[in-house]
């Protein structure tokens, strides 16, 4: 008879691929890559400038060919090994995919994939050999594509199957988010109340210090190299 695994639910956000070379959402100067937030990854930046919003992600899209997960990413792919390992990111890279994780749920959607204007389950992906979207390229159903991303002012389709997943932990473990970007950031509300949080960053947000949440203030790579040495000892 098979032994069931402690489920292990992680958390991810821009700090878990920082190391790997990937600017983060929204930087110190409330800018991402030079750009106001509002006006690369809000609906009302489509409808004001989607030609903007194209060249940016086809920009991110390029970068993303040019890094690798790091060792942050392939420690957390490391502990399906004896785990039951769900991951729901925020991010919409790859690069857990690329280190080996196979359970993975993304909230804001994926770089690698686009989709309909007008029929949002019309979705197609790209890669290294076609890695634009431009004005102009249509579905079959000949509405303009864009980017498989959900922005600012749009519903999060994946928010209930990542509350359900939460409210199946084990082990809930958060790395890399700021827990500023809502209904993300309410997810930890939804774990049971003996569920132990683990939270991996190096600068933990003020509403998480000085409660139950166990806080490991360092990088992606450092942070998951104790947080393995915590589960051993355990």
């Amino acid at each position: 008879m098979s032994v069931q695994k402690t489920k292990i639910v992680v958390l991810t956000g821009a700090g878990m691929s920082a190391e790997s070379g990937i600017s983060t959402f929204r930087d110190h100067d409330g800018l991402w890559e030079n750009h106001r937030v509002e006006d690369v990854a809000s609906i009302e930046g489509w409808y004001k400038n989607p030609q903007l919003i194209l060249d940016f992600y086809n920009q991110r899209r390029k970068q993303l060919f040019e890094v690798s997960p790091n060792k942050g990413h392939l420690l957390l792919a490391s502990l399906e090994q004896d785990y039951d390992v769900t991951i729901i990111t925020q991010n919409v890279d790859d690069l857990h995919e690329r280190a080996g994780s196979r359970n993975i749920i993304h909230l804001h959607g994926e770089l690698l994939k686009v989709r309909s204007e007008k029929f949002e389950n019309i979705i197609y992906k790209l890669d290294k050999d076609r890695p634009e979207i431009q004005l102009g390229d249509l579905c079959e159903k000949g509405s303009q594509l864009r980017p498989y991303i959900v922005w600012f002012g749009e519903a999060v389709p994946k928010i209930e199957d990542a509350i359900q997943i939460v409210q199946q932990a084990d082990i809930l473990l958060i790395i890399g988010t700021s827990l500023q970007v809502y209904p993300a950031a309410s997810l930890l509300n939804y774990a049971q109340k003996k569920c132990p949080i683990y939270f991996i960053d190096p600068v933990i947000p003020s509403s998480v210090k000085n409660t139950s949440v166990y806080c490991i203030e360092k990088g992606a790579s450092e942070g998951m190299a104790d947080f393995l040495k915590l589960l051993k000892n355990k």
